[in-house]
């Protein structure tokens, strides 16, 4: 089943302006089902080796009710490598951000457990040492994603806003950039995922997720890209240091970030 995930996708007209305009894009029909079920179930296999979390719904923090998280499979799994690796999100990727080729920042499977608690508001590059801004993630469902099960929503052009840049995910990200994305009247834009539908979203992009109130897991596998020479920046707050130390080791600052772990997808 790998030739699908190498060969190219053509994208819809819009979807380039679209991104770039909103900081994300909600593609239709990007992967096929059966190749998602396939490799799901590595991931699934994956996450339920490395659960990370044990304890009982309402003895956890919000950040650790909204999902069980698993970082760089790629590692442990060959299936999940192969999907990791494909070439065909990589290259949506680049061509959504303009640039010649794209790294993988790291792998994580995102898993919304049932009853599990909404993901506050956030953007992903808080997170992130990164020197520019040309860095994206592509979230994959591994199942259709009706509303009652928490689709992620996003703020569109919220990319471009410079407030709320130093909050970490949390109660006080949730409640603060709600109030500012009502103050600069940026569209709240959520829709279910049909299995196979694939959406990007901007490192800088305020994005959300709504609580799971069915009976099933959520599961989805999440690749971030960043430009093929995108460089390390200093670190800005303590979670950017430990993701240098986790996902770019031996990276220097102001140097191509070119470890092992940050191997070139597609140029």
């Amino acid at each position: 089943m790998r030739p699908e995930l190498d060969t190219p996708h053509p994208l819809p007209a819009a979807a380039v302006g679209d991104y770039r305009a909103n900081g994300f894009v909600h593609l239709r029909g990007v992967l096929a089902p059966e190749t998602l079920e396939r490799y799901g179930r590595d991931v699934t296999a994956g996450v339920r080796d490395q659960n990370p979390l044990e304890r009982p719904m309402e003895g956890r923090t919000t950040y650790e009710k909204a999902f069980l998280q698993v970082m760089n499979l790629w590692r442990e799994r060959e299936a999940v490598r192969a999907f990791v690796f494909g070439r065909r999100l990589a290259r949506i990727a680049a061509e959504l951000m303009g640039v010649a080729g794209v790294r993988l920042y790291h792998d994580q499977a995102l898993y919304k457990e049932p009853g599990g608690g909404h993901t506050p508001w956030h953007a992903d590059q808080y997170y992130w040492p990164l020197a520019t801004d040309r860095c994206c993630t592509a979230w994959v469902p591994l199942q259709d994603v009706p509303f009652e099960m928490g689709p992620l929503a996003f703020a569109a052009g919220s990319h471009r806003l410079e407030v709320g840049r130093d909050l970490p995910i949390s109660d006080e990200s949730e409640a603060e950039m709600a109030r500012q994305l009502e103050r600069a009247a940026l569209p709240h834009v959520e829709e279910p995922f049909s299995l196979g539908d694939v959406s990007f979203h901007a490192g800088w992009t305020f994005h959300r997720a709504g609580p799971n109130r069915t009976g099933r897991m959520r599961a989805v596998m999440t690749i971030i890209y960043m430009d093929a020479s995108m460089r390390l920046a200093a670190p800005k707050n303590a979670n950017q240091q430990i993701d240098w130390d986790t996902w770019c080791p031996g990276a220097v600052v102001g140097e191509p970030i070119a470890t092992p772990l940050n191997p070139i997808l597609y140029l």
